[in-house]
Protein backbone atom coordinates (compact mmCIF):
# COMPACT_ATOMS: atom_id res chain seq x y z
CA UNK A 1 0.00 0.00 0.00
CA UNK A 2 1.40 3.42 -1.07
CA UNK A 3 1.29 6.15 2.07
CA UNK A 4 2.56 8.67 -0.49
CA UNK A 5 2.71 10.14 -3.86
CA UNK A 6 6.06 12.19 -5.19
CA UNK A 7 5.00 13.85 -8.68
CA UNK A 8 8.01 15.36 -10.53
CA UNK A 9 7.89 18.50 -12.24
CA UNK A 10 11.43 18.66 -14.81
CA UNK A 11 11.02 22.18 -15.56
CA UNK A 12 13.66 25.12 -14.09
CA UNK A 13 14.09 28.51 -15.85
CA UNK A 14 17.98 28.10 -14.37
CA UNK A 15 20.00 25.16 -13.79
CA UNK A 16 21.31 25.16 -10.46
CA UNK A 17 25.14 23.94 -10.81
CA UNK A 18 24.86 20.88 -8.15
CA UNK A 19 21.64 19.49 -9.18
CA UNK A 20 21.90 16.21 -10.79
CA UNK A 21 18.36 15.67 -10.94
CA UNK A 22 16.47 14.81 -13.86
CA UNK A 23 15.67 18.45 -15.12
CA UNK A 24 15.31 20.63 -18.37
CA UNK A 25 14.95 24.35 -19.55
CA UNK A 26 11.42 25.52 -19.24
CA UNK A 27 11.94 27.19 -22.73
CA UNK A 28 10.47 25.50 -25.32
CA UNK A 29 9.32 22.51 -23.81
CA UNK A 30 6.13 20.73 -24.15
CA UNK A 31 4.75 21.87 -20.84
CA UNK A 32 1.32 21.73 -21.22
CA UNK A 33 1.58 18.04 -22.63
CA UNK A 34 3.51 17.03 -19.57
CA UNK A 35 0.75 18.02 -17.12
CA UNK A 36 -1.50 16.05 -19.42
CA UNK A 37 0.79 13.24 -19.36
CA UNK A 38 1.27 13.09 -15.96
CA UNK A 39 -3.27 13.23 -15.59
CA UNK A 40 -2.83 10.41 -18.32
CA UNK A 41 -0.16 8.27 -15.78
CA UNK A 42 -1.99 8.67 -12.29
CA UNK A 43 -4.94 7.24 -14.21
CA UNK A 44 -3.13 4.20 -15.65
CA UNK A 45 -1.53 3.82 -11.97
CA UNK A 46 -4.57 3.95 -9.75
CA UNK A 47 -6.73 1.67 -12.25
CA UNK A 48 -4.01 -1.09 -11.98
CA UNK A 49 -3.44 -0.50 -8.57
CA UNK A 50 -6.44 0.58 -7.08
CA UNK A 51 -6.10 -0.55 -3.65
CA UNK A 52 -2.94 1.14 -3.29
CA UNK A 53 -4.30 4.59 -3.62
CA UNK A 54 -6.78 4.43 -1.58
CA UNK A 55 -5.58 6.05 1.86
CA UNK A 56 -3.13 8.70 0.67
CA UNK A 57 -1.13 10.23 3.82
CA UNK A 58 1.39 12.25 1.62
CA UNK A 59 1.96 14.07 -1.49
CA UNK A 60 4.77 15.88 -2.73
CA UNK A 61 5.52 18.06 -5.95
CA UNK A 62 9.28 18.04 -6.55
CA UNK A 63 11.31 18.35 -9.32
CA UNK A 64 12.87 20.12 -11.08
CA UNK A 65 10.48 23.22 -10.31
CA UNK A 66 7.03 22.76 -9.55
CA UNK A 67 6.81 26.70 -9.18
CA UNK A 68 8.02 27.31 -12.62
CA UNK A 69 5.11 26.72 -13.64
CA UNK A 70 2.65 29.21 -14.87
CA UNK A 71 -0.75 29.62 -12.59
CA UNK A 72 -2.55 28.73 -15.44
CA UNK A 73 -0.11 25.53 -15.52
CA UNK A 74 -0.52 24.47 -12.04
CA UNK A 75 -3.99 24.60 -11.54
CA UNK A 76 -4.32 22.22 -14.13
CA UNK A 77 -1.96 20.17 -12.14
CA UNK A 78 -3.92 20.21 -8.81
CA UNK A 79 -6.68 19.49 -10.91
CA UNK A 80 -5.86 16.41 -11.94
CA UNK A 81 -4.41 15.33 -9.14
CA UNK A 82 -7.61 15.76 -7.19
CA UNK A 83 -8.98 13.98 -10.00
CA UNK A 84 -7.25 11.25 -9.86
CA UNK A 85 -6.14 10.86 -6.33
CA UNK A 86 -8.43 10.85 -2.81
CA UNK A 87 -7.45 13.42 -0.96
CA UNK A 88 -9.58 13.32 1.80
CA UNK A 89 -6.99 10.99 3.72
CA UNK A 90 -3.78 13.59 2.59
CA UNK A 91 -2.75 15.03 5.32
CA UNK A 92 0.96 16.79 4.34
CA UNK A 93 0.78 18.17 0.71
CA UNK A 94 4.03 19.95 0.00
CA UNK A 95 5.43 21.60 -3.39
CA UNK A 96 8.66 23.06 -3.68
CA UNK A 97 9.28 26.07 -4.62
CA UNK A 98 11.74 28.75 -5.62
CA UNK A 99 11.63 31.80 -3.88
CA UNK A 100 12.15 34.43 -6.93
CA UNK A 101 8.81 32.12 -8.99
CA UNK A 102 6.46 32.30 -6.19
CA UNK A 103 3.96 35.04 -7.24
CA UNK A 104 0.48 36.02 -5.09
CA UNK A 105 -1.30 34.27 -7.92
CA UNK A 106 1.05 30.74 -7.65
CA UNK A 107 0.74 30.87 -4.04
CA UNK A 108 -3.39 31.20 -4.04
CA UNK A 109 -3.56 28.88 -6.85
CA UNK A 110 -0.89 26.05 -4.54
CA UNK A 111 -3.21 26.99 -1.31
CA UNK A 112 -6.71 26.10 -3.10
CA UNK A 113 -5.79 23.62 -5.30
CA UNK A 114 -5.01 21.57 -1.53
CA UNK A 115 -1.09 22.47 -0.79
CA UNK A 116 -0.69 22.96 3.02
CA UNK A 117 3.32 22.73 3.00
CA UNK A 118 5.67 24.55 1.11
CA UNK A 119 9.96 23.49 0.66
CA UNK A 120 11.87 26.07 -0.36
CA UNK A 121 15.54 25.77 -2.03
CA UNK A 122 17.18 29.24 -0.69
CA UNK A 123 20.60 27.53 0.25
CA UNK A 124 22.40 30.52 1.68
CA UNK A 125 21.56 33.98 2.66
CA UNK A 126 25.15 34.89 0.98
CA UNK A 127 24.48 36.39 -2.71
CA UNK A 128 28.08 35.91 -3.80
CA UNK A 129 27.35 32.09 -3.16
CA UNK A 130 24.18 32.08 -4.54
CA UNK A 131 25.40 33.36 -7.58
CA UNK A 132 28.26 30.24 -7.42
CA UNK A 133 26.49 27.81 -7.25
CA UNK A 134 23.86 29.14 -9.62
CA UNK A 135 20.74 30.56 -8.08
CA UNK A 136 18.80 33.46 -9.26
CA UNK A 137 17.06 34.23 -5.98
CA UNK A 138 17.91 37.34 -3.64
CA UNK A 139 17.27 37.51 0.27
CA UNK A 140 14.44 39.90 -0.43
CA UNK A 141 12.88 37.55 -2.28
CA UNK A 142 13.17 35.38 0.11
CA UNK A 143 11.37 37.49 3.00
CA UNK A 144 8.84 38.84 0.71
CA UNK A 145 7.56 35.40 -0.27
CA UNK A 146 7.67 33.90 3.33
CA UNK A 147 5.25 37.15 4.14
CA UNK A 148 2.80 36.50 1.10
CA UNK A 149 2.80 32.82 1.82
CA UNK A 150 1.84 33.39 5.68
CA UNK A 151 -0.67 36.32 4.54
CA UNK A 152 -2.26 33.54 2.28
CA UNK A 153 -2.74 30.97 4.86
CA UNK A 154 0.71 28.91 4.68
CA UNK A 155 1.97 27.96 7.79
CA UNK A 156 3.92 24.94 7.43
CA UNK A 157 6.88 26.39 5.80
CA UNK A 158 10.81 24.80 5.18
CA UNK A 159 13.71 26.06 3.85
CA UNK A 160 16.52 24.18 3.01
CA UNK A 161 20.08 25.84 3.54
CA UNK A 162 23.80 24.04 1.96
CA UNK A 163 26.69 24.40 3.54
CA UNK A 164 30.36 23.14 2.34
CA UNK A 165 29.67 25.04 -0.61
CA UNK A 166 32.81 26.10 -2.80
CA UNK A 167 34.46 29.04 -1.04
CA UNK A 168 32.25 28.85 1.72
CA UNK A 169 33.71 30.26 5.14
CA UNK A 170 32.60 29.29 8.69
CA UNK A 171 31.78 32.87 9.30
CA UNK A 172 29.35 33.10 5.88
CA UNK A 173 27.89 29.92 7.05
CA UNK A 174 26.97 30.89 10.96
CA UNK A 175 25.39 34.04 8.95
CA UNK A 176 23.08 32.13 6.71
CA UNK A 177 22.16 30.19 10.08
CA UNK A 178 21.41 33.14 12.25
CA UNK A 179 19.21 34.97 8.94
CA UNK A 180 17.61 31.52 8.57
CA UNK A 181 16.47 30.74 12.28
CA UNK A 182 15.24 34.76 12.41
CA UNK A 183 12.55 34.07 10.24
CA UNK A 184 11.02 31.78 13.38
CA UNK A 185 10.45 29.07 10.84
CA UNK A 186 9.04 25.71 11.69
CA UNK A 187 11.01 23.71 9.33
CA UNK A 188 14.47 23.49 8.54
CA UNK A 189 16.80 21.15 6.25
CA UNK A 190 20.70 21.39 5.67
CA UNK A 191 22.37 19.76 3.36
CA UNK A 192 26.36 19.59 2.87
CA UNK A 193 27.36 20.23 -1.02
CA UNK A 194 27.89 16.86 -2.56
CA UNK A 195 29.65 16.93 -5.91
CA UNK A 196 27.30 14.71 -8.39
CA UNK A 197 28.57 13.55 -11.98
CA UNK A 198 26.88 15.09 -14.56
CA UNK A 199 26.48 18.44 -12.78
CA UNK A 200 28.52 21.69 -13.85
CA UNK A 201 30.12 21.56 -10.44
CA UNK A 202 31.03 17.88 -11.52
CA UNK A 203 33.07 19.10 -14.40
CA UNK A 204 34.40 21.99 -12.55
CA UNK A 205 36.23 19.73 -9.95
CA UNK A 206 37.58 17.21 -12.81
CA UNK A 207 39.87 20.17 -13.72
CA UNK A 208 40.58 21.16 -10.63
CA UNK A 209 38.22 24.54 -10.75
CA UNK A 210 36.42 23.57 -7.63
CA UNK A 211 37.89 24.56 -4.40
CA UNK A 212 35.95 22.71 -1.72
CA UNK A 213 35.93 23.28 2.52
CA UNK A 214 38.12 20.84 3.97
CA UNK A 215 36.58 17.96 5.61
CA UNK A 216 37.29 19.02 8.68
CA UNK A 217 35.36 22.57 8.26
CA UNK A 218 32.57 20.58 7.03
CA UNK A 219 32.29 18.93 9.46
CA UNK A 220 32.81 21.71 12.16
CA UNK A 221 29.54 23.55 10.24
CA UNK A 222 27.34 20.43 10.50
CA UNK A 223 28.63 21.17 14.47
CA UNK A 224 27.45 24.41 14.52
CA UNK A 225 24.26 23.76 12.73
CA UNK A 226 22.98 21.17 15.02
CA UNK A 227 23.99 23.76 18.09
CA UNK A 228 22.23 26.57 16.80
CA UNK A 229 19.35 24.77 15.79
CA UNK A 230 19.09 23.29 19.36
CA UNK A 231 19.50 26.33 20.76
CA UNK A 232 16.62 27.80 18.83
CA UNK A 233 14.41 24.64 20.31
CA UNK A 234 14.29 22.58 16.96
CA UNK A 235 14.75 18.78 17.25
CA UNK A 236 17.19 16.97 14.85
CA UNK A 237 14.62 14.37 13.79
CA UNK A 238 16.96 12.77 11.08
CA UNK A 239 20.75 13.64 10.07
CA UNK A 240 19.62 16.93 7.97
CA UNK A 241 16.47 17.94 8.85
CA UNK A 242 15.18 19.88 11.95
CA UNK A 243 11.97 20.51 13.34
CA UNK A 244 9.10 22.39 15.93
CA UNK A 245 7.01 19.03 17.69
CA UNK A 246 4.58 18.56 14.98
CA UNK A 247 6.35 19.89 11.77
CA UNK A 248 8.41 16.99 10.72
CA UNK A 249 8.45 16.00 6.67
CA UNK A 250 5.37 13.35 6.85
CA UNK A 251 6.41 12.62 3.31
CA UNK A 252 10.36 12.08 3.56
CA UNK A 253 9.60 10.10 6.80
CA UNK A 254 7.64 7.55 4.20
CA UNK A 255 10.90 7.31 2.71
CA UNK A 256 13.15 6.92 5.71
CA UNK A 257 10.36 4.31 7.47
CA UNK A 258 11.13 2.04 4.05
CA UNK A 259 7.31 2.45 3.47
CA UNK A 260 6.22 2.22 0.22
CA UNK A 261 5.01 5.43 -2.38
CA UNK A 262 4.25 6.24 -5.67
CA UNK A 263 6.57 7.97 -8.30
CA UNK A 264 4.93 9.86 -11.35
CA UNK A 265 6.45 11.93 -13.84
CA UNK A 266 9.86 11.68 -16.01
CA UNK A 267 12.70 10.82 -14.20
CA UNK A 268 10.76 9.70 -10.89
CA UNK A 269 11.23 6.57 -8.97
CA UNK A 270 8.66 4.58 -6.42
CA UNK A 271 8.73 1.70 -4.45
CA UNK A 272 4.88 -0.15 -4.74
CA UNK A 273 4.05 -3.95 -4.00
CA UNK A 274 7.66 -4.68 -3.18
CA UNK A 275 9.23 -3.75 -6.37
CA UNK A 276 11.41 -0.24 -6.91
CA UNK A 277 11.46 1.00 -10.21
CA UNK A 278 12.12 4.38 -12.31
CA UNK A 279 10.06 6.02 -15.18
CA UNK A 280 12.05 6.72 -18.34
CA UNK A 281 13.81 10.55 -17.94
CA UNK A 282 13.71 11.66 -21.13
CA UNK A 283 10.39 13.83 -21.50
CA UNK A 284 9.89 12.38 -25.60
CA UNK A 285 9.86 8.71 -24.20
CA UNK A 286 8.23 9.34 -21.22
CA UNK A 287 4.89 11.04 -22.32
CA UNK A 288 5.07 8.45 -25.78
CA UNK A 289 4.68 5.66 -23.06
CA UNK A 290 1.71 7.52 -21.63
CA UNK A 291 0.46 8.24 -24.71
CA UNK A 292 -0.13 4.25 -26.10
CA UNK A 293 -1.33 3.49 -22.32
CA UNK A 294 1.29 2.11 -20.87
CA UNK A 295 2.99 3.02 -17.60
CA UNK A 296 6.12 4.77 -18.46
CA UNK A 297 8.13 2.40 -16.12
CA UNK A 298 12.28 2.08 -17.96
CA UNK A 299 13.56 -0.24 -14.86
CA UNK A 300 12.40 -2.22 -11.88
CA UNK A 301 13.76 -4.49 -8.96
CA UNK A 302 11.80 -6.61 -6.98
CA UNK A 303 13.39 -6.16 -3.37
CA UNK A 304 14.94 -9.33 -1.71
CA UNK A 305 13.79 -9.83 1.86
CA UNK A 306 18.14 -9.10 2.38
CA UNK A 307 17.72 -5.99 0.88
CA UNK A 308 14.28 -4.74 2.98
CA UNK A 309 16.36 -5.46 6.15
CA UNK A 310 19.07 -3.71 4.75
CA UNK A 311 16.80 -0.89 3.54
CA UNK A 312 15.10 -0.69 6.84
CA UNK A 313 18.41 -0.11 8.83
CA UNK A 314 20.38 2.42 6.30
CA UNK A 315 17.25 4.62 6.27
CA UNK A 316 16.10 4.05 9.75
CA UNK A 317 18.94 5.04 10.99
CA UNK A 318 19.11 8.34 9.32
CA UNK A 319 16.48 9.26 11.79
CA UNK A 320 17.00 10.33 15.30
CA UNK A 321 14.88 7.62 16.77
CA UNK A 322 16.53 5.18 14.51
CA UNK A 323 15.68 1.65 13.96
CA UNK A 324 12.98 0.51 16.28
CA UNK A 325 13.13 -2.86 18.04
CA UNK A 326 9.48 -3.58 17.28
CA UNK A 327 8.93 -2.33 14.41
CA UNK A 328 11.70 -4.26 13.27
CA UNK A 329 10.59 -7.67 14.48
CA UNK A 330 6.79 -7.16 12.81
CA UNK A 331 8.47 -6.20 9.72
CA UNK A 332 10.98 -9.50 9.38
CA UNK A 333 9.91 -11.92 12.52
CA UNK A 334 13.07 -11.33 14.01
CA UNK A 335 15.51 -9.48 15.85
CA UNK A 336 17.95 -7.05 14.16
CA UNK A 337 20.38 -8.62 16.49
CA UNK A 338 19.70 -11.73 14.99
CA UNK A 339 20.40 -10.51 11.48
CA UNK A 340 23.31 -7.88 12.83
CA UNK A 341 24.78 -9.20 15.85
CA UNK A 342 28.37 -8.16 15.45
CA UNK A 343 27.86 -5.13 13.46
CA UNK A 344 25.74 -3.48 16.33
CA UNK A 345 28.21 -4.75 19.09
CA UNK A 346 31.06 -3.25 16.66
CA UNK A 347 29.35 -0.19 16.34
CA UNK A 348 28.22 0.40 19.86
CA UNK A 349 31.87 -0.43 21.12
CA UNK A 350 33.23 2.27 18.28
CA UNK A 351 30.74 4.90 20.15
CA UNK A 352 28.81 5.38 16.81
CA UNK A 353 25.34 3.40 17.90
CA UNK A 354 23.34 3.48 21.16
CA UNK A 355 21.71 0.33 21.86
CA UNK A 356 18.50 -0.62 24.46
CA UNK A 357 15.29 -1.72 24.62
CA UNK A 358 13.48 0.51 22.27
CA UNK A 359 16.26 -0.21 19.48
CA UNK A 360 19.56 1.07 17.72
CA UNK A 361 20.13 4.82 16.63
CA UNK A 362 23.28 6.86 15.75
CA UNK A 363 25.52 8.98 18.63
CA UNK A 364 26.16 12.25 18.36
CA UNK A 365 29.71 11.08 17.20
CA UNK A 366 27.38 8.95 15.01
CA UNK A 367 25.61 11.46 12.83
CA UNK A 368 29.12 12.72 11.29
CA UNK A 369 30.11 9.43 9.88
CA UNK A 370 26.81 8.19 9.17
CA UNK A 371 27.85 6.91 5.58
CA UNK A 372 30.21 4.90 7.24
CA UNK A 373 27.75 3.42 10.00
CA UNK A 374 25.30 2.58 7.08
CA UNK A 375 27.41 0.55 4.99
CA UNK A 376 28.23 -2.07 7.76
CA UNK A 377 24.84 -3.21 7.40
CA UNK A 378 25.24 -3.80 3.98
CA UNK A 379 25.10 -7.48 3.54
CA UNK A 380 25.72 -9.68 0.71
CA UNK A 381 22.29 -11.86 -0.35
Amino acid sequence: MARGIYIHIPFCHQICNYCDFNKFYFKHQPVDEYIEALGQEMALATAKYPKHFRHIDTIFLGGGTPTALSPKQLDKLLTLIQMYIPLESVTEFTSEANPDELSADKLQVLFDGGVNRLSMGVQSFDQGLLQKIGRTHSNEHVYETIALAKKIGFHNISIDLMYGLPGQTMAQWQDSLGQALALDLPHFSAYSLIVEPKTIFYNQYAKGKLHLPTEDLEADMYDVLMQQMELQGLQQYEISNFAKAGFESGHNKIYWDNDEYAGFGAGAHGYLAGVRYSNHGPLKKYMDAVLAGELPIVQQHTVTQTEKREEQMFLGLRKTEGVVHKIYEEKFQAPMTVHYPTVIENLVAKGLLEHDHKGIRLTRKGRFVGNEVFQQFLLED
